[in-house]
């Protein structure tokens, strides 16, 4: 019997990445999964691997930029599974790197819709199954929001923004025993991979930046932080912000 044994989580931006990683690592402790994902051939495949762990899974393609494709995928979750004790906001479009003064108006829209307003819209949607019962919110924040990196002012504005809606719900949610917390990772996803592989000084140079030496595995490390969040030894944790980056960004 793992941790999270009889328990739902709906895990957004779960077909590939850090969303696929964290999906199966919660299955690993025991929780059913909604796959809520905007690509319907990986979001399936994620929920096929959750099934051979022995897991129930179900896929929903879905937009999290659309407020109403949101209440229908929470909807489907309840109908599918009763309840949602778990919700893992990790979906996000990102933008190209571009100077500050080349940022546009379509770059905000679409990385704060996918990421900031996504991360809102379910956390809005999921609030009445969480409150039932009580619950565990895993938002993904990031360094460069906490850093302010160059070249990444939309992503950077996303999500420092999501850390701020972490912070103002886990004080307004804790009467009802939900927890919410954030994670800032840094982690070998397949879009890191390609990067790497692209620019291997620039790689090198980032890894040279981490204390433990490597980049954070989707499933292993990423995973296990959010498993913990959302299992009961988390339960007198909330509003805080979690760095799983191997030490990359250490906050004094």
């Amino acid at each position: 019997m793992g941790k999270l044994s009889g328990k739902v989580a709906l895990v957004t931006g779960a077909g590939r990445g850090l969303g696929r990683g964290m999906a199966l690592e919660l299955a690993r402790d025991g929780a059913s999964i909604v796959v809520a994902e905007l690509d319907p051939e990986t979001g399936r495949r994620t929920a096929s691997e959750v099934e051979a762990l022995g897991q129930r899974a179900i896929a929903i393609v879905t937009d999290v930029c659309r407020r109403e494709q949101v209440n229908a995928t929470v909807a489907a979750a309840e109908k599918a599974f009763g309840t949602i004790d778990i919700l893992v906001n990790n979906a996000q479009i990102q933008r190209q790197q571009v100077a500050f003064e080349d940022t546009s108006d379509d770059d905000m829209q679409v990385v704060l819709g996918s990421g900031l307003m996504g991360t809102f819209y379910f956390m809005q949607a999921c609030f009445p199954l969480l409150s039932r019962r009580g619950g565990k919110v895993v938002n993904v924040a990031s360094a460069a929001g906490l850093v302010g990196y160059a070249g990444w002012a939309s992503y950077a504005v996303a999500k420092e923004g999501i850390r701020a809606l972490t912070k103002v719900a886990a004080h307004e949610w804790g009467k009802h025993k939900i927890n919410i917390n954030a994670i800032c990772p840094l982690s070998l996803t397949p879009s890191m991979k390609e990067w790497s592989t692209n620019n291997p000084e620039l790689a090198k140079i980032m890894i040279d930046s981490i204390p433990l030496g490597h980049f954070g595995d989707p499933e292993k490390d990423i995973g296990r932080a959010v498993a913990f969040l959302a299992g009961p030894d988390s339960d007198f944790i909330t509003g805080m912000t979690m760095m799983v980056d191997g030490g990359q960004t250490i906050l004094h």
